[in-house]
Formats: C-alpha cells, structure tokens, sequence
C-alpha cells in the first residue's frame, strides 16, 4: 500500500466503494467510521492520485457520489491479490461458522457504538 502512496484509510476507502457504488462522500465516512471533514481529505488525496472521482448526484445536486477511477480498479484488484493469501493465513483455523459469529458480532457492536452517537 506504502508503495503506491495508500495509507490503510485510503485503501479502505477504496475497498469500499468498489463493493458499494456509488455512495456519496457523507455515506462513506459513516460506512468507515471518520467524521466528514476527515473524509473529503481523504477524498481529495484519492482524487488527486486518480483513484477517485467525485460525480453529481441525478437525484441532489447538493450531493456528490464518489466512484472509483479505472486507475483506483486496478488498484483494488492489485491490492486484494495481495491481501487474500494475506486474510486467509490469518483465518485459516477458523470455520465458517465461526467467522459467520465474528462478523455478526462486530456490526452489533458497531451498530451500538454508531447509536450513542
């Protein structure tokens, strides 16, 4: 990631909107957890390297989508062949099932951090 000028928060970024597109910048921060004046940085750095693009939004023009670039594709897809072998040595003694426990797990938690505000 270093190497291609990505900080983890860049990279998350990015890994999340090539799941989700389009989303507006506002969607993005909450998705990630960081305040907004924190995402649009963030934003303004992935867009100068060409990974992102901010759009108009067709149903409010007061808000912009952000999608990734061919350039911030090839990244991701770059970034995840070095991550998968990465994540599955890592998890490789759990089940699915156990997996499946963690995950829900950790969107209750996050759901209850998100509702105190």
């Amino acid at each position: 990631m270093k190497s291609l000028g990505l900080s983890q928060a860049g990279w998350m970024a990015i890994a999340t909107v090539a799941k989700d597109v389009p989303m507006s910048q506002t969607e993005l921060a909450a998705r990630l957890g960081v305040e907004d004046p924190t995402m649009v940085a963030m934003i303004d750095r992935l867009v100068k390297g060409g990974y992102m693009v901010r759009v108009p939004s067709e149903t409010d023009r007061r808000v912009k989508l952000v999608q990734l670039t061919g350039r911030g594709r090839e990244i991701f897809q770059e970034l995840l062949a070095v991550a998968d072998p990465f994540r599955s040595e890592l998890l490789g003694g759990a089940d699915r099932a156990q997996l499946e426990q963690v995950t829900v797990f950790l969107e209750a938690l996050r759901a209850a951090i998100e509702s105190r505000g």
